[in-house]
């Protein structure tokens, strides 16, 4: 299998891993959303809360490709109806017809990676690389260490 192969495998694999660890997310809240500049890029951190019962979420989006997220201030604090994570393979291989359209797409563009999060205001991002981060809740931070 050549290094093109799987380096395709694994951002998908990828997008699979954070569509499945966000899914719970839906009754979460977003507590901020962040914008900022990397060594060769800009990136976006979705911070999601639920409670002290729940762990918080950050989802960390780099290197932008498109970034939607209407007004900040409503943003914050708004309900998740729903949450994806969608993997856009490079040319030839055909987006969801919902992505098509967003970016401009050419032979030199990278797989990307898109997350949706719909409710009352809505945060749409195409990135190249995504990152989930997981805390602990509460409940689980006060459990003794065992070891």
């Amino acid at each position: 299998m050549s290094d093109a192969v799987e380096a395709g495998d694994a951002v998908e694999n990828r997008c699979l891993r954070a569509a499945r660890i966000l899914a719970p997310c839906v009754s979460y809240f977003v507590e901020r959303v962040s914008f900022g500049a990397v060594d060769d890029g800009d990136c976006v951190d979705v911070f999601l809360r639920e409670g002290p019962h729940k762990p918080d979420v950050v989802i960390s989006l780099t290197h932008l490709h498109h970034a939607e997220t209407g007004d900040p201030i409503a943003v914050q604090g708004s309900f998740i109806d729903e949450i994806s994570v969608e993997y856009l393979p490079r040319l030839p291989h055909p987006w969801p017809d919902d992505a098509i359209g967003l970016i401009d797409r050419s032979a030199d563009l990278p797989e990307l990676v898109r997350l949706r999060i719909a409710g009352p205001s809505e945060v749409d991002v195409v990135a190249s690389c995504l990152t989930v981060y997981t805390a602990m809740s509460d409940d689980e931070a006060s459990l003794p260490l065992h070891g």
